[in-house]
């Protein structure tokens, strides 16, 4: 196997890792939904009803 054909196999091998850990990563989320941005799983327990948000 030449230089080309390594560098090409290891170049395919990182993307097929990086792509089995997202799908890994989305299917077993601890919390809130699967897409893992994380704003499923914010706590509102501090925000109270009638609070507003002060714009600039």
């Amino acid at each position: 196997m030449t230089f080309q054909g390594i560098l090409v196999a290891l170049v395919f091998l990182l993307a097929a890792a990086y792509i089995g850990r997202s799908v890994y990563r989305n299917l077993h989320s601890k919390k809130g939904c699967s897409s893992g941005c994380g704003k499923c799983g914010v706590d509102f327990s501090e925000i109270k009803p009638g609070d507003t948000v002060k714009q600039k």
